[in-house]
């Protein structure tokens, strides 16, 4: 009986699999990275494929889509991938190719890299360009901060895997819990209850329920319903502009970006991370967010020159202490940096033998 094809949900990913990965699927025997930005994939029968990873934004024109679609035709036999990293990854069986491929593209602007001990290209969210509760931008941010370690996204440079993440609010569409250094958007205002055109678009039951803190609760303002916030249970995650358009959450004055670091999905060497607070608030200043991308230089800068070989950055923290982390940085520790949630004492050194580094 052949496949039923309807138009609910995505096609079978496996079609579009180039016929060397569906040959040896399962059966493959080890990668190697024979240079920054190419990786090589060795089956158990000896086939090979190369991939060669191109940084690039995450917000394309079609013009660029349309000319990764003409090399990966021209290269790949039309294989190419896209990465959750942003990445391009051209996908091919012929080592011959590789090298004409990555010619092509760096000529016309497209770095290769991102592989092995190198920053990887930065995961991040929508920013200014599409989302309503970002507290920052996001494109300008990357753009800046990617500008800075370009050497260290083409080159083999760092101790380690260096994974960078940005969201633009805390709802974290981006891996910023699982990034080695992440940049985080924050809102530092609960939104704005804008009385007199409450009840022309919001429903205030439907509004009050979008709150997951229960920060929100129905009002009366001359006579008519209305909603009222209660500050010190809001999280600033922007749920309710979602469900009402007229309790708007950004603020020029008060948002602004937080660094994260120490995250990591790998379970090589020690168990996967969450990030921690590093720097609790930086200013929104485009163009070019000195501020975020120094910050950023700064830990990367720590890294290199503190961490061994294959450490990750929490890795590194945890062998050298957070004292020292703050000590090299120069950031500030300040109460921010005090965890309050109910059970973070099971994270907490408890014991009289403190260790000072």
């Amino acid at each position: 009986m052949s496949e039923r094809i309807t138009d609910i949900g995505s096609p079978n990913y496996k079609q579009f699999l180039p016929p060397v990965i569906k040959k040896n699927y399962g059966k493959w025997k080890y990668h190697e990275t024979p240079k920054p930005g190419v990786l090589m994939h060795v089956a158990e029968s000896g086939d090979k494929i190369f991939s060669v990873r191109i940084a690039s934004p995450r917000l394309l024109g079609i013009k660029s889509i349309r000319y990764f679609l003409s090399v990966a035709d021209k290269f790949c036999d039309g294989y190419l991938r896209w990465t959750t990293r942003n990445n391009v990854e051209f996908l091919t069986e012929k080592e011959e190719n590789v090298e004409p491929l990555i010619e092509e593209l760096q000529a016309n602007g497209w770095p290769a890299g991102g592989t092995g001990n190198s920053a990887s290209n930065m995961l991040h969210t929508q920013g200014w360009v599409h989302c309503h509760t970002s507290a920052t931008d996001a494109s300008g941010v990357v753009k800046a901060i990617m500008d800075e370690l370009f050497e260290d996204f083409a080159n083999h440079t760092l101790p380690g895997k260096l994974k960078l993440a940005m969201a633009c609010c805390l709802n974290m569409c981006g891996a910023v819990h699982a990034s080695d250094i992440a940049v985080l958007g924050i809102h530092r205002r609960p939104p704005k209850v804008i009385h007199e055109l409450i009840n022309t678009i919001c429903e205030i039951p439907t509004t009050i329920a979008a709150c997951p803190t229960g920060a929100i609760r129905q009002d009366m303002r001359d006579g008519k319903k209305s909603m009222k916030i209660v500050d010190e249970q809001c999280m600033f995650c922007g749920a309710c502009y979602t469900a009402c358009p007229n309790m708007p959450i950004s603020d020029p004055l008060n948002d602004g970006l937080s660094i994260w670091v120490g995250g990591k999905c790998s379970n090589a060497r020690s168990k996967p991370k969450f990030t921690k607070l590093a720097i609790p608030f930086l200013p929104n200043n485009p163009p070019r967010w000195p501020e975020v991308v120094d910050a950023v230089k700064t830990i990367v800068n720590v890294y290199k020159a503190h961490a061994k070989k294959y450490e990750r950055v929490g890795e590194m923290i945890e062998r050298i202490g957070w004292p020292k982390f703050f000590k090299l940085t120069g950031f500030q520790f300040t109460k921010y940096h005090i965890d309050d949630y109910r059970l973070a004492t099971t994270t907490y050194q408890t014991s009289t033998q403190l260790r000072r580094s």
